[in-house]
């Protein structure tokens, strides 16, 4: 694991698991990640948190948060994953830095007051697929990544997106699909 040895993980994993909801031994999070929450937060075997990031599970309501990242998977540098319900990174997913995720969104209806006075607001679970690819500056709001795909650099997903296909812009639309008959990656027109 990049920028990690193991006396240090060894530490981290001493001075915190007990603190997170999980946290596996064999797993990574960067003295330099801010974790907020921590008691809602699982990062399962051999996953990364990388340098600068943030991961914040806030319970906003009755319902309790939760951030799952599952074996294999690496959170590129500046990352920042917000979950007021909850934001599940299935197994061996691969982000590159500077990703946004979150399950919420300010709320800015009532135009009397600044927006950093209104409340936080839940817009819908948020599940990445286990394979995907997430590229640079990618924000994720409120939606869902299918199964082995792919957002390309600096798009926003504000709608769920299926499994095996190549999103990309903003808003973020389907360009490629895998034909599974085919066997190869055909154009979406």
């Amino acid at each position: 694991m990049r920028y990690w040895n193991k006396f240090t993980r060894i530490i981290y994993y001493l001075l915190n698991a007990r603190n997170y909801k999980y946290l596996d031994f064999k797993s990574a999070v960067l003295f330099s990640v801010r974790v907020t929450g921590k008691k809602y937060i699982t990062v399962k075997r051999n996953s990364m948190v990388q340098r600068q990031g943030w991961l914040l599970a806030v319970k906003i309501d009755e319902h309790e948060p939760e951030i799952i990242i599952e074996e294999n998977c690496a959170i590129g540098d500046f990352s920042h994953i917000v979950a007021v319900r909850s934001v599940h990174i299935e197994k061996s997913v691969l982000m590159a830095n500077k990703v946004y995720i979150s399950d919420n969104l300010h709320s800015y209806e009532d135009i009397s007051r600044p927006v950093i006075d209104q409340p936080v607001v839940f817009k819908a679970k948020v599940r990445i697929g286990s394979g995907a690819w997430i590229g640079e500056n990618v924000c994720i709001i409120g939606a869902s990544i299918g199964k082995n795909s792919v957002i390309g650099a600096n798009s926003v997903v504000t709608a769920d997106i299926p499994d095996y296909c190549i999103a990309v812009g903003c808003p973020a639309r389907v360009i490629k699909k895998f034909d599974q008959e085919l066997n190869k990656w055909v154009s979406v027109k």
